[in-house]
């Protein structure tokens, strides 16, 4: 018997970077938020562990055995196999966390059928900073190197909102490289639609020094007037909330017409 999850595409409404660590990490606060699409996977009982990639950009995984799906299944005990079909719809080096909310869906898909193992936080974040809060896949402030959780109430579930990308892949490493290093200022405090308003991304201007376009999305996006226009994670994905469905409809439209070949997803805040 199949069953299906979907790997929630990741933004980060805030991403307040504080400082480098010396193990070569950064501190840095962010505010979670997942929207209610993104990859999807079909898994089906097997006597042993396989991945198999399809859509538009599973060309983009240059080893789909080796990559963070594989690892996540192996990371999580289980009796017997899996077979998962990932079909790839957010693009790769995005600031989507898509690997990361494909291992997080894969936590979620073992769940339904086997006991977690009471460490799965700890064996999440050995898969990369983001997999504990795409696990979760619900709003949330990331501390630390972004694995310590804490839950918040969401004000902002059901907004809508629109994802943008220029089809350039950033890596997260450069990015991160290229900040300047200057500490400022802790996230805000109050509720998620305050510190979305409030806050910052700190990696913006070093991603779009090495990917101009970035500025452009950006540009596009603040064009049609949402309340709330930024740069999603190290980019180069931006993203954009309305106040309305048809606001963001239009936007997407607008934007489509204006720059066909930009990737783009519309959906709500979970």
């Amino acid at each position: 018997m199949a069953i299906t999850e979907t790997a929630f595409a990741k933004i980060n409404l805030a991403l307040h970077v504080r400082k480098r660590r010396e193990d070569g990490f950064h501190e840095l606060e962010t505010l979670f938020a997942f929207v209610d699409d993104g990859d999807r996977l079909v898994a089906r009982p097997s006597a042993e562990d396989r991945l198999s990639v399809c859509g538009e950009f599973a060309p983009a995984l240059d080893d789909p055995l080796g990559n963070i799906v594989a690892k996540a299944l192996t990371a999580l005990p289980r009796a017997e196999g899996l077979a998962i079909e990932l079909e790839k719809r957010l693009p790769v080096a995005a600031g989507l966390g898509g690997g990361s909310a494909d291992a997080g869906a894969v936590f979620r898909l073992v769940e339904r059928s086997h006991v977690w193992p009471e460490d799965w936080r700890d064996r999440a974040a050995k898969l990369g900073a983001d997999v504990p809060a795409c696990v979760l896949s619900q709003t949330c402030i990331g501390r630390g190197t972004g694995t310590e959780l804490e839950p918040i109430d969401s004000d902002l579930t059901g907004s809508p909102v629109l994802l943008v990308n220029p089809r350039v892949p950033l890596a997260t490493g450069p990015v991160f490289k290229a900040w300047d290093g200057e500490d400022r200022g802790p996230i805000p405090q109050g509720s998620a639609s305050v510190i979305a308003r409030e806050g910052r991304n700190d990696l913006e201007a070093p991603a779009i020094s090495l990917c101009p376009v970035i500025a452009d999305v950006l540009g596009a996006l603040r064009s049609t007037q949402p309340w709330l226009a930024r740069m999603s994670g190290s980019g180069a994905t931006c993203f954009a909330l309305y106040d309305s469905i048809e606001a963001r409809d239009a936007a997407a439209a607008k934007i489509a017409s204006e720059h066909p070949v930009w990737w783009q997803m519309s959906g709500k805040l979970r």
